[in-house]
């Protein structure tokens, strides 16, 4: 009879699995901007973005408003390495007049209390940061900061709603400083569910759940930041407290609501409001079952039809009775009594009934709970992309406590419900107090850490103040290198490539093309026409370059080179035919000629001997001979950075700068032959490799270098040389955030202050890593997988600081990069005498290429620190291999043009 009266009130799974997908959708909805207005499930954002990490420690206070009383905690936090905290509590009751009366009543006897209890302590001549556990709907801007949207469980205090609790908190406090000398901080606010996953998550790190399931219901849960619409920002997680009470406020649980739950929502003190709840609290699980048993007596299906004032009185049938009466192990002996106290005289078939309908009741709130539980774990594990997860739920709340079947069933539907999720279950000791401390002292020690990382990180933000003073410095060694007599002692070397001209469209033929420049080398075949049909068509073959080559003889290196060429030629079939050739040697030459380049010294990993003060063309020339296999014209000895200048000028006419930012960084340019002192004649351009990597090797930018800079350089192949390149090329970028992560890591910033093997080792930490980490695409659990891979165990707090480090570190490399490019920029434009100069740079380079920040970053730099120069950056399609052929062409084109 029972079960088909309450038929509606059994659940099945077909219907949990509905529930849950209708919280799914109640979620988004609460999540997104636009949606959130009319959303039921308000979805609020808490500002507590970090679970603990066992590093907290210090004495905290916490007071506790919200339950049927209110309550003052001390917590002391141990860094003991074992995650111990000591909490003392006092309890205080919440007087009706009080929790009905008015806002300022109300908090002067929050701060009376907190006094009674400072004094009792001996607290009171202490500064304590205080967490202020308020568990009710709050709409937070901040962590410290939190507006009453609407009272629930019972208070009904006037003037408080659509105010700051804290600022109200905050002034009873203060009325109390100056005469009972107290100083209390308020550092959090805190809903006790948030209270409740932190602290189950200081016991176990895997705990990102909060549940309560007491005289009210809710759940939090750690949500990404760039699924919360209503935050700015998309780094990291906040925990979000759902206030999933409302679930249903707007319909959507409709069907699901039974005559038993109308009539009990009509009699509430908030009719409409926080139906869920209503359906599964302690504070109305009894009262739902006074009116079953009410109706059913009514219909003359208990107790003879004979209706006794305690089911006439509203409130008289109170979870505790629900409780014992489903101690199944007492059998009905607890039922009887309890019906006998209320007057109700059951016979024993009564007492089957009535214990019946506590079941089902009680059995229907746990499992719509698993249900809206279940759709947070899905959610959880969808934002993580895994298809398995193991979890923690941290539970608090007296019904879940004290209830004797209703934990079990809990459990058992969630794990029926999401069989992908591994569940624990974590009982919380005092939720709401411990918990208030722990996010205070989670979020004292993210106060101390962040002034740490900002202290670390200041000396990579560059005011534009300095950038201007780079930018002059850089156009002072500009000069230096360009004049005769200062030119032997100049750091920017300003070499002279002898490549005199630009394409004119007219170039054509076949030319081969070697690249040489990096861990790889490259043979090119390339074919130039000209005419309407101008084309450039490619075939290449790559090589790589093994360690013990590039730091053995030069015998070796060149040997080397050859042999590959010889193998590309076998493999294009032209092993017999002289191509005029062009060697892309992209180090530091000094050329006298455009055939002729010595080199000044070796870059980017090289060490091959007998090399530096020697001529390439020559040893390339020596090393062909030996092989006596086949004959080169070698026409040009060509730098990539002009080759990237050649490409792009192929294609616009305008371009007349060359810029490098890829494993190297360099530039080069066409200047005034008048301007080079160190090449007769006065007659044309010609085009200057400045080799600015070299920048700063005579101290001018030591002001700018920091302590990282120069552990990279100590630890580098060529101490002292380079400092420059070594702060804005990819090469080096990765081992500077590397240098970082160890120091923060030292100040037990990071990685739990665990320098794993892995972070020890030098060159771990690739550009490309830099480029990944911060794309704007990648979510933090990305990034996490990214240090997973390089060994490196990451929290998600681990990976925000990771991010940061790695965008620090690539924005100055961009600005400083900006800043040298706006001295060349300006010389140029004083050159050509003009107000405003237009010019075109041909830029190639993975760094710009690849990296999601460093172009924009550059291009920003430029148009601050050279307003006057229209700058129009153009991407180079190989500049080492098409660049070659071009010049080696132009240079034939030229060499034609003298002969005749």
């Amino acid at each position: 009879q029972v079960d088909r009266y309450l038929y509606h009130m059994r659940l099945s799974d077909d219907v949990l699995l509905d529930v849950m997908a209708r919280f799914q959708a109640e979620m988004v909805k609460g999540l997104g901007r636009d949606t959130n207005p009319t959303a039921a499930v308000k979805m609020l954002p808490s500002f507590v973005r970090s679970l603990p990490d066992g590093s907290e420690k210090g004495d905290f206070l916490a007071v506790d408003l919200g339950g049927s009383q209110f309550r003052a905690h001390q917590v002391k936090v141990f860094d003991d390495g074992k995650q111990s905290s000591q909490l003392e509590s006092k309890f205080y009751p919440t007087p009706k007049e009080v929790i009905q009366g008015n806002g300022a009543e109300l908090f002067d006897y929050v701060a009376d209390c907190l006094l009674d209890f400072m004094e009792t302590k001996n607290l009171k001549h202490k500064k304590l940061p205080l967490g202020f556990t308020f568990s009710f709907p709050c709409k937070q801007t901040k962590l410290e900061e939190g507006v009453l949207l609407a009272w629930t469980k019972h208070f009904k205090v006037r003037g408080v709603q659509d105010t700051d609790v804290v600022s109200s908190l905050r002034k009873a406090l203060q009325k109390h400083k100056a005469s009972f000398d107290i100083d209390v901080d308020v550092l959090a606010l805190v809903n006790d569910t948030v209270g409740t996953m932190m602290t189950c998550g200081y016991d176990d790190q895997r705990c990102e759940v909060g549940l309560i399931i007491g005289t009210g219901t809710n759940a939090c849960y750690m949500e990404e930041m760039r699924h919360i619409d209503l935050v700015e920002g998309d780094e990291g997680r906040m925990c979000i407290n759902t206030e999933w009470g409302a679930f249903g406020d707007d319909g959507a649980l409709d069907d699901l609501r039974t005559e038993f739950d109308r009539e009990l929502d009509l009699g509430s003190l908030n009719p409409g409001k926080q139906l869920f709840e209503k359906m599964i609290s302690s504070l109305y699980l009894g009262e739902l079952v006074r009116l079953i048993l009410l109706k059913m007596t009514k219909e003359g299906l208990l107790f003879n039809g004979k209706v006794s004032t305690a089911l006439l009185t509203k409130g008289k049938i109170e979870m505790k009775h629900v409780s014992a009466m489903e101690k199944y192990k007492e059998g009905l002996s607890n039922t009887k009594e309890i019906l006998t106290e209320l007057n109700l005289f059951p016979s024993e078939e009564d007492c089957v009934a009535v214990q019946h309908v506590c079941t089902i009741v009680s059995f229907r709130s746990a499992n719509l709970c698993a249900a809206a539980l279940a759709a947070i774990l899905t959610r959880l594990r969808e934002n993580k992309k895994l298809l398995r997860m193991r979890t923690t739920v941290g539970i608090d709340g007296g019904l879940y406590k004290t209830h004797p079947q209703y934990a079990k069933r809990l459990h058992k539907v969630v794990r029926r419900l999401v069989p992908t999720c591994d569940v624990r279950f974590l009982l919380s000791a005092s939720g709401s107090g411990r918990g208030a401390a722990m996010v205070t002292a989670v979020a004292h020690r993210l106060a101390a850490q962040r002034q740490r990382i900002d202290a670390t990180l200041a000396p990579f933000l560059l005011p534009l103040g300095i950038l201007r003073e780079v930018k002059d410095k850089m156009r002072a060694e500009l000069e230096y290198g360009l004049k005769r007599e200062t030119q032997a002692n100049a750091t920017v070397k300003m070499l002279p490539t002898y490549v005199c001209g630009t394409p004119d469209g007219t170039e054509k033929g076949k030319f081969l093309a070697l690249d040489l420049g990096g861990t790889n080398f490259r043979v090119l075949l390339v074919k130039i026409k000209s005419g309407r049909r101008r084309s450039v068509q490619m075939y290449n073959k790559i090589f790589a370059i093994p360690l013990e080559i590039m730091q053995g003889t030069g015998e070796e290196l060149f040997d080397h080179i050859v042999q590959c060429i010889a193998d590309f030629l076998e493999y294009m079939g032209i092993k017999g035919a002289r191509l005029p050739l062009g060697f892309t040697f992209s180090f530091p030459c000094r050329q006298a000629s455009i055939d002729k380049g010595t080199l000044v010294g070796w870059t980017k990993g090289f060490k091959a001997t007998d090399c530096e003060g020697e001529d390439v063309v020559d040893m390339l020339r020596e090393a062909i001979k030996r092989r006596n296999e086949f004959d080169l014209d070698i026409v040009a000895v060509v730098n990539d950075t002009v080759g990237t200048m050649m490409t792009c000028g192929y294609e616009d006419p305008n371009c007349e700068i060359g810029l490098i930012a890829g494993t190297g960084s360099n530039v080069c340019y066409m200047e005034d032959m008048k301007n080079i002192e160190i090449v007769e004649g006065n007659e044309g351009k010609m085009c200057i490799n400045t080799e600015w990597g070299a920048f700063g090797d005579n101290g001018c930018i030591d002001n700018i270098r920091t302590k990282y800079d120069k552990e990279v350089d100590e630890g580098s192949l060529n101490p002292g040389k380079q400092r420059y390149e070594k702060m804005t090329s990819g090469m080096y970028l990765g081992e500077i955030v590397r240098q970082i992560l160890i120091d923060l890591t030292k100040q037990g910033l990071l990685f739990r202050g665990h320098i794993s093997e892995s972070l020890r080792k030098r060159g771990i930490f690739e550009t490309k890593f830099l480029s990944q980490i911060e794309s704007d695409r990648l979510a933090l659990l990305q990034v996490r997988r990214i240090l997973q891979q390089l060994g490196l165990d990451s929290t998600c707090d681990d990976s925000i600081i990771v991010k940061e480090v790695c965008g620090v570190v690539s924005r100055r490399a961009a600005r400083l990069c900006g800043a040298g490019l706006a001295a060349i920029l300006e010389k140029k434009r004083e050159n050509r005498g003009v107000e405003r100069l237009q010019i075109t740079v041909g830029v190639d380079g993975t760094l710009y290429k690849l990296h999601p920040h460093f172009s924009r970053v550059l291009r920003e730099t430029v148009k601050e620190l050279a307003p006057q120069c229209d700058v129009t950056f153009m991407l180079s399609e190989d500049g080492s291999g098409k660049g070659a052929a071009l010049i080696t062409a132009v240079a034939k084109r030229l060499h034609n043009v003298g002969q005749k």
